[in-house]
């Protein structure tokens, strides 16, 4: 009886020792991307015009970061589709503008500032730079677009909220700044493929701005 089982683990041992092994790669869903096609965003009143894709819709914006904006120009870029949305902010130079300010105690107070050049580039620095703690490369490069207006594009790299910013500015009257987030756990390599596919959106975006 022994013989006999210990003869049937024998022949499983063989059998498993030529048997073909292949371990299963880690991967990702598969995302069908859509085809590119814009449309252009042109309200009254806005200061600003551009062209976006049409599988993105607009809203207006209640929030921003830590701040609860007042300003009628804020607007979301939503994508469904990959649970992203690009934050636009805008801000007239020299103008004044109301917002409130989160406290450490986790409370807000109201405040009011002039909307000062320097001091708006120096604010999308230092948001960009809120996320060195898990970005291991932070890449800014220089932007002039066809509509003749000029700023700041950043790439990050690391499980980062937002791995795409930038701001645009005429540097006398209009400031204009962008960021992409997604509603989910930040994950370099499972976001690279939509971060690639929107980026060419947020370059389309930047490319057709207009001031009015």
């Amino acid at each position: 009886m022994l013989k006999n089982i210990f003869s049937l683990f024998l022949i499983i041992f063989l059998l498993s020792c030529n048997s073909t092994y292949t371990s299963k790669k880690q991967g990702y869903y598969k995302i069908d991307f859509p085809q590119k096609e814009y449309t252009t965003f042109d309200e009254p009143g806005y200061p600003y015009t551009f062209e976006y894709p049409v599988y993105a819709r607009i809203a207006k914006d209640s929030s921003y970061f830590d701040t609860a904006s007042k300003n009628p120009y804020w607007i979301n870029i939503e994508f469904p589709s990959f649970n992203g949305i690009i934050y636009i902010s805008y801000k007239n130079i020299g103008g004044i503008s109301d917002y409130k300010v989160k406290t450490k105690g986790g409370s807000y107070r109201d405040s009011t500032g002039r909307n000062d050049f320097e001091k708006m580039v120096n604010d999308a620095y230092n948001l960009t730079y809120k996320n060195d703690i898990k970005a291991y490369s932070i890449q800014d490069s220089v932007m002039h677009t066809p509509n003749h207006i000029s700023g700041i594009f950043f790439s990050l790299l690391g499980n980062v909220a937002t791995a795409k910013q930038f701001f645009l500015s005429d540097t006398l009257h209009h400031f204009l700044r962008g960021a992409l987030y997604f509603d989910v756990t930040p994950n370099e390599d499972s976001l690279r493929p939509v971060n690639a596919f929107l980026q060419e959106d947020m370059k389309h975006i930047i490319n057709t701005l207009k001031w009015k």
